[in-house]
């Protein structure tokens, strides 16, 4: 179990760093002072364009790929169970879907560090021109906006303040600092992760790809929107207080 620990603490690390460069692009975007609308191609080309970037890019992919293993052994061997208690079919296939996507990004990190081109837009897709890939695409819609609620219902039911050791942390700003940055990040979580749900169905039933939206595409939507750039600048604190919990998870989370 220590092993895993130490996997997931630094999975926790690396995504935590990919929260905090998206938050603070887009936050700069909103009030125009620089950055740009950033979603994770856009985060990993930032980190390329930095000195050292590639070696950079290769260490967030080793992190990434630990966030994903620590998803894995959740989705397969439960490590957190408790008193017998195991985690059910749909919630193991959600954690499986969050490694295979934590999975790719650091396949994309590690693309991004050799220059070639790695997007993962499902608009490149040949297949999504099928009918089966229409389906396909549905699935993905069902699934983002699934993510959205199951963030939403999080807030409600608290159940990630029952994932830290809050008895044996005496400092109470910190467990405030938990709770506040959970809401921030688990609130803008579902709204980027309902509207991308959103569009990808709709591209679904109409057969129009170019409604596809990626998170960089929702940031764009969003700040046309009426009070687009404030809301987008709230969006992008909460992607800030996400990268704060995932760095207090890292830290303070129990295993």
């Amino acid at each position: 179990m220590g092993a895993l620990r130490n996997i997931a603490r630094t999975g926790y690390i690396a995504k935590g760093v990919i929260y905090t460069i998206t938050g603070v692009l887009t936050f700069m975007a909103a009030i125009n002072i620089g950055g740009e609308k950033a979603g994770k191609e856009e985060v990993l080309d930032f980190i390329k364009k930095q000195d050292l970037g590639s070696t950079l890019l290769i260490l967030l992919a080793l992190g990434l790929s630990c966030y994903a293993t620590w998803r894995f052994a959740q989705a397969f061997v439960d490590p957190q169970g408790k008193k017998g208690k195991s985690k059910n079919k749909g919630q193991r296939f959600a954690l499986f879907v969050s490694g295979l996507s934590y999975l790719g990004l650091a396949g994309l990190a590690i693309l991004t560090a050799g220059g070639r081109s790695g997007s993962s837009s499902l608009k490149h897709s040949s297949i999504l021109t099928t009918e089966k890939g229409l389906w396909i695409l549905a699935a993905v819609g069902l699934i983002f906006a699934g993510r959205g609620i199951y963030q939403i219902t999080r807030l409600f039911k608290t159940n990630f303040i029952r994932k830290f050791d809050f008895e044996s942390m005496t400092d109470e700003k910190k467990r405030k600092i938990i709770k506040n940055s959970a809401y921030m990040g688990m609130t803008s979580r579902a709204i980027i992760f309902l509207i991308i749900g959103f569009f990808a169905l709709k591209a679904a039933i109409t057969a129009d790809l170019d409604e596809i939206k990626n998170t960089s595409d929702v940031f764009h939507f969003i700040e046309t929107s009426t009070w687009g750039s404030f809301q987008l600048g709230m969006i992008s604190v909460g992607f800030l207080g996400y990268a704060v919990y995932m760095f207090l998870s890292s830290k303070y989370r129990s295993f």
